[in-house]
């Protein structure tokens, strides 16, 4: 294997395939990045064995082709250090791979391309086509809800759900829920239910641009693929069940606060200051207009805001973690944002005005 390539087209695949691979690993192949070198194309790819990457360019000269492995991390740290717009020329030479660049030379270990693991082929059950911010926007809509490291193994993710028109993603960690749907008319008559896992998902947000170009995504049984024009990401599903997500959704609500989120937002994020910092903790005392935003600590210290909202009833008290608010409020671009509530014990749904398709539950604390 010999070819001539220009340092700025290796080390954006380089770069998109290196975050599939774990440093730390009880097979020492799967440090390694696959080159496979074809007629007319190169083509990197990186596997943990749970999710991988493949990019490739054909923006290079081929001598010969073929196929190896070599260390993803020193590549990558090469390719870095070289100046912009150099060539690299790379060959096989034996078991060593050696990289020139003008009068800079490298010599890196190999292992078999024959001994790379590639996840196993595998059919899908549902295609689906949509842009790259559509898709993004239903990541960046709840990822930040999932759990992380939970013994609810099947919370560590994210669920897609296809039915009937409509694609919904999903994410609890058992404390508050995001939902975000979008409808694809194309896929109506069509139902499935995937868990993506915490990694699959924040590699997809890592790797997708936020513009109009489409993609496109194939669920299977045990596994889903994304296709972009530079890259192919497929990754494990987890295998479980998740929550009915629609039983925990507030119905009915009695009580309805519509605020300025701009406005809120500020005042949480003060009131967080003098907030427990373990718990979180703050009180929010509902009046005609107005809310009453209380936080204190084991110092005996507090903080009080007061902001007017829209809103008419009962004294209601409720407490709730600042930190899964604010993460709402972050979330949402609207400029305001309506809270269905109920009682003091019942959970709050949270929906910005004018942003339809996500929703937003965040569950009670006794304070």
């Amino acid at each position: 294997m010999q070819f001539l390539i220009n340092r700025d087209a290796l080390l954006k695949p380089l770069q998109m395939v290196s975050g599939a691979i774990e440093r730390r690993h009880n097979l020492p192949i799967l440090s390694n990045v696959l080159l496979d070198v074809t007629a007319d194309t190169l083509s990197l790819t990186g596997t943990d064995l749970e999710v991988e990457l493949v990019a490739s360019t054909e923006q290079l000269q081929i001598q010969s082709p073929g196929r190896i492995t070599v260390p993803a991390k020193k590549l990558l740290d090469i390719c870095r250090s070289l100046p912009e717009q150099s060539d690299i020329q790379i060959a096989v030479q034996g078991e060593n791979c050696v990289l020139t660049s003008g009068k800079s030379k490298f010599t890196l270990s190999t292992l078999s391309a024959a001994e790379y693991p590639n996840l196993e082929s595998w059919q899908g059950e549902v295609e689906i086509n949509l842009s790259r911010q559509q898709l993004r926007k239903l990541l960046e809509d709840t990822a930040f809800s999932m759990a992380n490291q939970d013994v609810r193994y099947y919370l560590n993710g994210l669920l897609f759900e296809v039915d009937n028109g409509t694609l919904t993603a999903v994410a609890t960690d058992g404390h508050r829920l995001a939902m975000s749907t979008l409808a694809l008319p194309a896929v109506s008559g069509q139902q499935k239910q995937i868990i993506i896992p915490r990694k699959g998902v924040l590699e997809i947000m890592r790797l997708l641009a936020n513009d109009e170009q489409q993609v496109s995504l194939s669920l299977g049984q045990n596994h889903i693929r994304l296709t972009d024009s530079s890259f192919s990401f497929s990754s494990k599903l987890i295998d479980g069940r998740f929550p009915d997500y629609r039983r925990v959704l507030p119905r009915n609500s009695t009580k309805l606060v519509t605020a300025h989120r701009a406005v809120l937002k500020d005042a949480c994020i003060r009131a967080s200051i003098l907030s427990n910092e373990k718990y979180r903790g703050v009180r929010f005392t509902l009046s005609n207009h107005e809310v009453q935003i209380v936080a204190n600590n084991p110092e005996h210290e507090q903080a009080e805001e007061v902001i007017e909202v829209e809103y008419q009833g009962d004294t209601l008290e409720i407490g709730f973690n600042v930190g899964y608010l604010l993460d709402v409020l972050n979330t949402l671009a609207t400029d305001l944002v309506i809270l269905h509530l109920n009682d003091a014990n019942s959970s709050a749904l949270i929906e910005g005005v004018g942003n339809n398709g996500a929703a937003y539950v965040v569950m009670p604390m006794r304070l």
